[in-house]
């Protein structure tokens, strides 16, 4: 959907759009408000979305601290999240937004839950399976291929892990 606004002019609508809710930087910011969440509830800042025809239907935020689960990472939750939404565990009409590079085991269940597209924030050359370390979300011999566009509010999404994991170090006398 766009918004589009008469412009200052008066000659009509301007063909820039206000607000552009197809885009991948409007999904986007709504992965890096669930970023947010799990920075105030001190977790590390990861937020994720799945969207289905051009609406969210999963919203989710890292919560390995709060429920002592190593596997709740934003990725994991949103996608039991948006499996229960459709009532079903193929995801192939969904794309997931998150604000980081996916680790290999969310790129498995990524994978395995066949999600059509993967748009994540910043990249982690160190862990990521979408291209940083290790493409698990294009792996040959996998029942399915996921497209994988990274990048998108990058900047703000890694700034928000600097932030997080700088003040954590402060804060430990490191």
């Amino acid at each position: 959907m766009r918004i589009i606004l008469n412009d200052s002019s008066g000659e009509g609508p301007s063909e820039d759009p206000i607000i552009d809710l197809t885009s991948d930087a409007y999904y986007m910011g709504q992965a890096l408000r669930q970023a947010m969440k799990a920075y105030e509830a001190e977790e590390v800042p990861i937020g994720a979305v799945v969207v289905r025809e051009g609406r969210i239907i999963a919203r989710a935020s890292n919560l390995v601290e709060t429920l002592k689960d190593a596997t709740a990472h934003a990725e994991m939750l949103a996608i039991t999240q948006a499996e229960n939404s459709i009532g079903d565990w193929r995801l192939n009409e969904c794309d997931l937004y998150v604000t980081k590079e996916p680790c290999p085991m969310c790129a498995g269940a990524l994978v395995n839950s066949r999600v059509r597209r993967v748009i994540f924030g910043c990249h982690d050359p160190k862990g990521g399976a979408a291209g940083g370390s290790i493409n698990i979300l294009q792996m040959d011999g996998l029942s399915h291929r996921c497209e994988i566009t990274g990048g998108v509010l990058g900047e703000e999404s890694g700034q928000l892990l600097k932030t997080f994991f700088a003040e954590r170090r402060g804060s430990a006398g490191i």
